[in-house]
């Protein structure tokens, strides 16, 4: 019996991303390594809880466990058929609760599986394990006890969330429950620890210091979220270097620590982007997407697709902005015309005149030899189409503009009142949306009655005005009521210019309209590579020497550092720095084909962790800055909210009657 980890699959020349890394070890170091004596050959049940049923939906198909001897896969919380001479591999979380229900499974002279082998997500509680080891009748069909350390949502092979959904409303809503607050910031420090854990990193701790320290003002509870964080996930990482074999006992990598406070626009404003579009305005599950394909009956069949990894165009296109995206389709689409003879007749069939990309993917549906790539691009061209019609009904390009010129003081209070007044079609989510921006850009103005113009030419109903005025319970301490000058335009370094149309930022070579905004951690990431992060507001747990804190010449020095499994990382190169010669109707197979010969050095990982909610927007900018800044950045959080999550969870912040079943949330997309 064992209670120790193997060793990871992140050891090793070749790089793996989080969710390779995460999928290797449920499938290998876990299921495989069951295969053992007289249980090598035979088929076995796999029995998980609800959180680890996610874990694995999110990291592995149920091809992947077929193929790794499981032929049943079970709930522990439902009544299971006894199955006396099959194997069963127990997947769980280390609760009270799960523990008693394994025992009862397996004690006694008619035991539900002929042996178990057990894999915890997280380290076990002393009181359970003694538990364990009390029932002798169980000890002897215990095949394997271990410690997986793996209680993470990979969303992303750069991004991961815990099971902490309800952080938002637990941790910053009116009513402080401190037992409610306790067991959040626990379980999610146990979680956030499980990342380093399965990639045999151990960080720099750097969080967000409460600011509101001076004689005259209270700190609050909210203000010292990061902390509380950051101090739970030093706890767990000391017992990983002093337990946990082949952990680094040196610092490998960066962990930065903030919470929603840092940045109350970027979940709310209109991201341009093509994943955060498809997100924000179809409706969709997860990931799951249900388009009409044309059949052989004449008649349109309803499909339903993953937008994912393994759609190397949705790789392309995610993180381009929506008229990037539309350009790109319609190059893919014409390429293909231009080099298909059977497309070429039909098209010579037509009058003359330059075709439309709707014109080109139904040319291309005619071909004979349609093929699944074909299928997929089509797919795109159907999903841009849409949002764009929505972009066109909704006005969003003008809402759109209103929010940044916002954000970057271009626009103020007489711009919005002028606006609502002139556009009384807005739908009451946009409306919303919009003074919400407002409402984080001057939080003055919502103290007394100022806003009584906006919020009569606004006319929303009172649960949506409460969202608007619980943007206060996520201002940061620094920046609360200190002054009426606009908070967030101190912090973008960028030219004001009232019309523009493109980004002014260094190391961008195309720029499109409405896309001036970026997230806060984009600044704050560079400063933390640069090691420009004041160490005042960013304190460290690990209290480092003075190198840490140097000038970013340092980078190298530390990087040599680390032991050789951690000094090297690896990235496909993003798509906004590919060639645009390469795009022809079939290059995006190129972005799985041939990534690994895309990978260039990687220096030490930095990890972003947001509480109370990240954004695809944040999202993408990980994934931006991991190409700039030659380190492979993950973004961790609490939950991945798109704005429709985010505004519900922002009004239950004070209305205790709603609950969290109107996100309609789901998470199971990708469920076994």
């Amino acid at each position: 019996m064992s209670m120790s980890d193997s060793d990871t699959s992140s050891q090793g020349g070749e790089y793996k991303n989080l969710r390779q890394i995460s999928r290797e070890r449920l499938l290998y170091e876990m299921l495989r390594s069951t295969k053992t004596g007289d249980s090598k050959s035979t088929w076995k049940v796999l029995v998980m809880d609800k959180v680890t049923v996610k874990i694995m939906s999110c990291a592995c198909k149920m091809a992947d466990i077929t193929e790794e001897g499981v032929s049943l896969v079970e709930d522990i919380h439902r009544r299971r058929q006894p199955l006396p001479t099959m194997d069963a591999i127990y997947f769980i979380q280390p609760t009270k609760e799960n523990v008693v229900i394994f025992l009862s499974d397996m004690a006694g002279g008619s035991p539900l599986y002929k042996k178990a082998f057990v894999f915890f997500s997280s380290p076990v509680p002393r009181e359970l394990v003694i538990q364990i080891k009390r029932d002798t009748s169980v000890l002897s069909r215990i095949g394997a006890l271990r410690e997986m350390n793996l209680e993470y949502f990979t969303i992303d092979s750069q991004g991961f969330i815990t099971d902490n959904e309800r952080a938002l409303e637990e941790l910053f809503g009116d009513e402080e429950s401190s037992r409610k607050v306790d067991a959040c910031l626990n379980a999610m420090a146990t979680s956030i620890a499980t990342v380093f854990a399965s990639l045999r990193e151990f960080p720099f701790v750097r969080y967000r210091a409460a600011k509101s320290l001076d004689p005259t003002t209270m700190t609050t509870f909210r203000d010292l979220i990061p902390t509380k964080v950051a101090a739970a996930v030093w706890n767990c990482l000391m017992k990983y270097k002093a337990n946990l074999p082949n952990y680094p006992q040196t610092e490998t990598c960066e962990l930065l620590i903030l919470d929603r406070s840092v940045d109350q626009i970027a979940p709310v404003i209109h991201e341009w982007t093509y994943d955060a579009m498809c997100h924000d305005l179809l409706n969709m599950e997860g990931n799951k997407y249900v388009h009409e394909v044309p059949s052989k009956t004449g008649v349109p069949e309803r499909k339903e697709v993953l937008l994912e990894d393994h759609d190397p165009i949705w790789l392309e296109l995610r993180h381009s902005h929506i008229a990037d995206a539309n350009e790109r389709l319609h190059e893919k689409m014409t390429n293909f015309v231009t080099k298909n003879k059977a497309a070429q007749m039909h098209q010579g069939s037509r009058d003359g005149g330059e075709l439309s990309t709707r014109e080109l993917q139904k040319m291309v549906q005619a071909l004979p030899q349609y093929s699944e790539q074909i299928e997929k691009l089509s797919l795109h061209v159907d999903i841009a189409g849409k949002i764009n019609r929505i972009i066109r009904e909704l006005g969003l390009k003008e809402v759109g503009k209103l929010e940044q010129d916002l954000v970057f003081g271009d626009a103020g209070t007489k711009d919005v009142i002028n606006f609502l007044r002139t556009n009384q079609d807005v739908t009451r989510e946009n409306k919303l949306r919009l003074l919400m921006i407002y409402a984080a850009v001057h939080p003055e103005k919502f103290e007394g009655d100022k806003v009584a113009k906006l919020v009569e030419l606004a006319r929303l109903p009172q649960e949506d005005m409460n969202a608007v005025y619980n943007m206060r319970l996520l201002e940061g301490a620094a920046d609360s009521k200190k002054s009426s000058v606009v908070p967030f335009s101190l912090k973008f370094d960028v030219h004001k210019k009232k019309h523009a149309a493109r980004k002014d930022r260094p190391g961008e070579e195309v720029a499109w309209q409405l896309s001036r905004f970026y997230p806060m951690i984009e600044v704050l990431i560079e400063k933390l590579s640069k090691g420009e992060l004041a160490k005042n507001d960013y304190p460290c747990m690990n209290d480092p020497s003075a190198t840490f804190h140097g000038n970013s010449n340092s980078a190298s020095v530390r990087t040599g550092e680390i032991p050789a499994a951690h000094s090297v990382r690896s990235r496909r190169t993003a798509t906004w720095a590919r060639p645009r010669n390469s795009d022809d109707g079939y290059s995006s197979d190129s972005i799985l084909k041939h990534a690994s010969s895309d990978f260039k050095s990687m220096g030490q990982r930095i990890f972003v962790f947001i509480v109370g909610g990240a954004t695809r927007s944040e999202l993408r900018v990980c994934h931006k800055l991991t190409t700039k800044l030659k380190r492979e950045i993950i973004l961790g959080s609490s939950s991945l909210d798109d704005p429709p999550q985010f505004i519900t969870k922002l009004k239950l912040l004070t209305a205790q009657d709603l609950s969290l079943d109107d996100l309609q949330i789901s998470l199971d997309d990708l469920q076994i």
